[in-house]
């Protein structure tokens, strides 16, 4: 008797488990298609400084007013507390950056169809403390009290 050989099926021929994965939304694509070309962008050319804020500051020109309004004074109080960033645009937001590394960038509203706008920290940014700690903060308004306490998490993020 010979022994019966074992036909193994690819992952394609697979059963389906009953769930369709729906792939990503529109706004993720969308968000990934402007990373692309940022990526392309950056590829052609060393991008100094003064380019990255243009780009930056026409990505903020590019929003509806309240969510502008947020991202005009957040580049503010970036740029005065943490002069080393480097203004760039990430996933088509605007973004801030050392060495070439996104530290923060700034999420409003509209981008997502959120209820919120967000100040969101990569893991490049030195905010540990413990085991645990917050990244990315809801910003409905922009009052003293939070002005200041960003510009102090800018500046720790940097280290």
């Amino acid at each position: 008797m010979t022994p019966k050989k074992v036909v193994q099926s690819s992952a394609k021929s697979a059963p389906a488990t009953g769930t369709k994965s729906k792939g990503f939304a529109a706004e993720e694509r969308a968000a990934m298609k402007e990373r692309a070309q940022e990526l392309r962008a950056e590829a052609r050319a060393n991008k100094n400084k003064a380019d990255g804020e243009s780009d930056v500051l026409a990505k903020i020109a590019e929003m509806p007013e309240s969510d502008r309004a947020m991202a005009e004074r957040l580049h503010a109080i970036i740029k005065a507390s943490a002069p080393a960033l480097s203004p760039k645009t990430w996933y088509g937001m605007p973004a801030y950056a050392k060495d070439d590394k996104v530290v923060c960038f700034f999420q409003g509203a509209h981008k997502f169809g959120t209820r919120y706008s967000s100040l969101g920290f990569t893991d490049k940014a030195k905010l540990d403390e413990g085991a645990m700690w917050p990244v990315t903060f809801a910003l409905k308004n922009l009052t003293a009290t939070e002005e200041a306490r960003i510009s102090m998490l800018v500046k720790k993020a940097v280290g």
